[in-house]
């Protein structure tokens, strides 16, 4: 059976999810939807796709002919919507990260995919990196032992997205880099620790260059007579309920050397860095031990987990539980920021 896919949103990261299923022989691009003309004729054009599987109608291409599965690529505040829509039609769904903008949103989405019994895998890429796969094996073999305090972050010097686009407008984003990038950091921390609940959050957000266009990245389409309404930096201190604690940064611009990814775990035993690729731990002598690692194409590797759960019965490996979870630490980073106290997670 090859998976019929059809494609919602035509942007930048589209083309990406374009590539994987061109390179998949157990998948087919056959429609996408766009509501810019431009866009759409643009995307169809490189991915052959004839002038009738192109629609102006998200709802219409719903409809196409034979479709199994969509990839949604909309903003933000459309994730939930429109999947819980494409769900109700039958189809499975590979939405693009942050799941959702509210827990309610995440809860609404997870309940479709239920309801309907199809799959719903949300684009944590990260967690297809090879990299990240073996500092899983690592954890899970007990070499840390007890986790109790994990540094997780994503600061770029330069790297503000479409300037003015759907990346800098809350109305069309729900937040700025706490959404874009930040949750790729957390995910993969959470992740690695198997510990994806939040009891209380204490967070600080920012917009100190993104108003002035600074900091500009070359991702997405600038759009200078739009805006900038979202935070261009953030960081919190997250008490898990475990008792362990995740120090939580993420910039899209800031004045710093240069861009780091970090994510670092201590445990009783050792600590692990995804920057060094090693295992650190202390005592009577310091050990510093690398981890092997095979390099992956990550959007491959997650596109063909998506084909597999639909083919196979697999269970995403964005479990419901975890979603759940990592949205409602997101909903109080952004709550703790606006309110400026500490939030908890029964309220949100």
């Amino acid at each position: 059976m090859v998976v019929k896919v059809g494609m919602i949103g035509c942007g930048t990261i589209s083309r990406y999810h374009l590539k994987q299923i061109q390179a998949l022989g157990s998948a087919e691009l056959v429609a996408a939807y766009n509501r810019s003309p431009g866009l759409r004729e643009d995307f169809g054009r490189e991915a052959g796709l004839a002038s009738s599987a192109l629609y102006s109608d998200v709802n219409e291409m719903l409809r196409h002919p034979g479709l199994d599965a969509v990839v949604n690529c909309l903003p933000n505040r459309m994730h939930s919507g429109v999947s819980v829509t494409a769900m109700e039609a039958g189809l499975h769904v590979l939405c693009e990260k942050p799941m959702a903008t509210s827990v309610d949103e995440a809860r609404q989405m997870l309940d479709a995919a239920k309801r309907n019994d199809v799959k719903l895998v949300i684009g944590l890429t990260l967690r297809f990196r090879g990299t990240t796969v073996a500092a899983k094996q690592v954890v899970e073999k007990g070499v840390l032992g007890d986790v109790y305090y994990a540094k997780a972050g994503w600061m770029r010097r330069n790297g503000i997205p479409g300037w003015g686009s759907q990346f800098t407008r809350q109305d069309l984003a729900g937040a700025g880099p706490i959404y874009d990038i930040g949750v790729h950091a957390l995910d993969t921390t959470c992740w690695l620790m198997s510990d994806f609940k939040a009891d209380q959050v204490l967070a600080s957000s920012y917009a100190k260059l993104g108003p002035s266009r600074k900091g500009l990245g070359d991702w997405g389409v600038p759009n200078l007579d739009g805006y900038f309404d979202v935070e261009d930096l953030s960081s919190a201190v997250i008490k898990m309920k475990s008792g362990a604690t995740i120090a939580f940064e993420v910039s899209w611009a800031a004045n710093i050397p240069k861009t780091r990814f970090t994510v670092r775990l201590m445990g009783e035993r050792a600590g692990v860095d995804l920057e060094s690729m090693k295992v650190h731990s202390t005592g009577d002598s310091e050990m510093d031990e690398s981890i092997e690692f095979t390099p992956t194409d990550a959007y491959y590797e997650e596109m063909k987990h998506f084909v597999d759960c639909i083919q196979g019965g697999k269970e995403p490996i964005t479990t419901p539980s975890q979603m759940l979870e990592l949205q409602a630490t997101l909903d109080m980073i952004l709550m703790s920021s606006r309110e400026n106290r500490v939030v908890k997670r029964n309220e949100v």
